[in-house]
């Protein structure tokens, strides 16, 4: 076991063979996972995938011992800038007190009274994390600032750490505020500044957080700012927000914790990719998504961390493939599918998520001779070595 993961660029090989793969999952279309496989890198993307008898030379060479190798994990919902923490919050929870959505703003302060270098430092750290655990592609969100000079803060940092930054200014109402006023305020001189920082937004739609007019604004409004759009849909209870991402055309809804059977039918007739984030339900002790229902329906789903200090604190997406397993309803093929392929669907990319020829050549060697080791050694760091494309 390597207890302390390698983690390097795949940029850094001109060109570079892993042989002697045991277990190679592409998601191919005809082979979606190999057996005694064979990769290739070049310039930071897949070049070929085969047999391992068959590889061709390279550059450099790095020998599999019959390890799995999988794509990197793919995490469509996190958000990582923050300060502060909520401990005595989940201690509370675990002690039976029930979450809400005020528990917000206590990182709001927090995250206030700190540093811009204090907070991309602890980002920074908090990105290694994952990385190290196999996440190689990562959205982060603003949110903890609900001021236009703090969000926009938040969103400048989060862009030095990776593409995928989603405007949240819709995550609570700051108190002393009146909704319909804070919403004019996201929606204009907020949005104004951060949305040239951002690819994305995204709404809070949630009792305790704003109803489906106040979110259907915000999201629109981005969306004419030239965002794409996300929803924070169904997480404390039935709602609007499943519905609201399908009739806006967004390109997630996520938690998706309380469906209803129409929900569930307008998740598989619009493509909306259902976000399952089944962290959070650990740390809140609400029930799990059923996971298998929705692929039953035909409804695309991806699995991240949200990563968050008050109900998702793990940066872990093998934890989040565990959890899947054990208690959403999925094989650990599914489970990983969502965790990769299903991400990239989340973030609408098509060049991660995958190791199929052409995609970045983002992958992690797993110290295990199969992927379903992710779910069954759950706790155990399997990841041993992380490769990052520079394409």
């Amino acid at each position: 076991m390597t207890p302390s993961p390698i983690v390097e660029r795949a940029g850094s090989h001109s060109s570079l063979a892993i042989t002697h793969i045991g277990e190679l999952v592409t998601w191919d279309d005809d082979q979606p996972i190999r057996r005694d496989a064979g990769l290739v890198i070049e310039d930071g993307r897949v070049a070929w995938v085969g047999p391992s008898a068959d590889t061709p030379s390279a550059d450099d060479a790095i020998d599999a011992d019959g390890r799995a190798v999988v794509p990197g994990f793919v995490d469509s919902h996190t958000h990582l800038v923050f300060a502060g923490d909520r401990a005595e919050e989940f201690a509370a929870r675990m002690a039976g007190q029930r979450y809400e959505a005020g528990g917000i703003r206590t990182t709001v302060a927090a995250t206030l009274a700190a540093s811009e270098d204090e907070l991309l430092r602890l980002a920074r750290r908090r990105l290694a994390e994952a990385r190290a655990q196999g996440t190689t592609t990562i959205e982060i969100k603003s949110g903890y600032g609900l001021d236009v000079a703090t969000e926009e803060r938040l969103l400048r940092i989060a862009s030095e750490l990776t593409p995928e930054t989603t405007y949240l200014g819709a995550h609570v109402v700051p108190d002393g505020w009146d909704a319909d006023a804070y919403v004019d305020l996201v929606t204009g001189d907020m949005l104004a500044a951060c949305a040239p920082h951002a690819r994305w937004v995204d709404a809070f739609c949630e009792t305790g957080a704003f109803d489906a007019d106040q979110a259907r604004t915000v999201l629109e409004a981005g969306m004419a700012a030239g965002l794409q759009a996300r929803v924070h849909a169904n997480q404390l209870g039935f709602g609007p927000g499943v519905q609201l991402a399908c009739e806006v055309g967004a390109a997630a809804a996520d938690h998706c914790t309380y469906l209803t059977d129409a929900d569930v039918a307008a998740l598989a007739d619009s493509g909306v990719v259902a976000g399952l984030l089944p962290g959070v339900e650990f740390s809140t002790r609400h029930p799990y998504p059923d996971a298998r229902r929705l692929l039953d329906a035909g409804v695309r789903i991806a699995l991240a961390t949200d990563c968050n200090p008050g109900t998702s604190y793990t940066s872990s997406m093998p934890f989040c493939i565990a959890l899947a397993v054990r208690e959403m309803g999925l094989t650990p093929t599914e489970a990983l599918f969502a965790a990769t392929q299903g991400g990239a669907w989340s973030l609408r990319r098509d060049d991660v998520g995958h190791l199929r020829p052409g995609a970045r050549a983002d992958l992690a060697l797993l110290d295990a001779p199969s992927h379903v080791h992710l779910a069954y050694r759950p706790g155990v760091p399997l990841v041993s070595r992380v490769l990052v494309a520079e394409v």
